[in-house]
């Protein structure tokens, strides 16, 4: 009786473990892309004098952008949202932007927030390098370029940036992987096996050469900070690292942060100069 109750568990356990598996082989995305699809325009976001624009990816697609230029003088930050929500969920992020004189350009993935398709890591960066070409015909040249990506987003910009040329990189609550993500909630799981879109910042930031910054709080329950540091230890000099003492997931816009973050933009954006002027 015993035995047969044990057999019985251990199917059981046996199943629910498979069953797991095929749950999270079959609805992965679903889980690793959580989009808002509302159309919201930017001036119902509350900015005004921000642009609404449409792009055309390499694969038919069309995705929505919001463009604002920057003062003279002033760097365009392309910036990459998280895998949740849509642009509207970071209009206080774009005011601060503003309000600094920076510029930015910032695209709602394929199926987010008015733009078509279905996110794939594959898709997303499609979508990543028609921003940057949008960036490049408005005549923004790559050392008035900034890239600036979140969460999720940061793996976007970080292949982004080791891909094409820009003045400097920015990832507020960056992970070494995406698969690392997943391996801290889902560690009973083969998921390195099992995940599609891994986002393996930590293999692409080895061809990042350009200043880096990475700002991460200690407190980050989405994210853990050690792979914010993870990253960071992997990638090239010039690299600097801020804490957010008791923050948590995405630190970027909080008020003891953002004018750190500037600072060093303006910092990083000034040295070419100095160093032409020396010449």
């Amino acid at each position: 009786m015993v035995l047969a109750l044990l057999k019985w568990t251990l199917l059981v356990v046996v199943g629910l473990y498979f069953l797991s598996m095929a749950g999270l082989g079959l609805f992965q995305r679903r889980l690793q892309y959580l989009p808002d699809r509302r159309h919201i325009p930017p001036h119902e976001a509350g900015l005004a004098g921000v642009e609404e624009l449409t792009l055309s990816t390499s694969d038919g697609e069309t995705i929505v952008a919001w463009h604002a230029p920057p003062r003279e003088g002033r760097p365009l930050l392309l910036y990459f949202h998280g895998n949740a929500g849509g642009l509207v969920d970071r209009a206080a992020r774009f005011r601060n932007f503003l309000t600094a004189g920076y510029g930015f350009l910032a695209i709602a993935y394929r199926g987010y927030a008015g733009s078509s398709g279905m996110p794939t890591q594959e898709g997303v960066m499609r979508d990543a390098e028609a921003a940057y070409t949008e960036a490049r015909a408005r005549g923004y040249e790559p050392e008035r370029l900034v890239i600036i990506g979140e969460s999720l987003g940061s793996g976007v910009a970080t292949q982004l940036a080791a891909r094409r040329a820009a003045a400097a990189l920015a990832l507020d609550s960056p992970f070494s992987s995406a698969v690392d993500v997943a391996e801290t909630r889902f560690g009973f799981l083969p998921v390195r096996w099992l995940m599609l879109d891994q986002f393996r910042s930590d293999l692409a930031i080895r061809d990042v050469h350009m200043p880096l910054l990475i700002v991460h709080g200690d407190e980050d329950g989405v994210v853990p900070i050690a792979l914010g540091r993870r990253l960071f230890d992997l990638a090239n000099e010039p690299k600097t690292f801020f804490l957010a003492p008791g923050g948590q997931h995405l630190v970027l816009g909080l008020p003891d942060v953002f004018p750190r973050v500037a600072r060093w933009l303006d910092a990083t954006l000034a040295a070419p100069r100095r160093m032409e002027a020396s010449d």
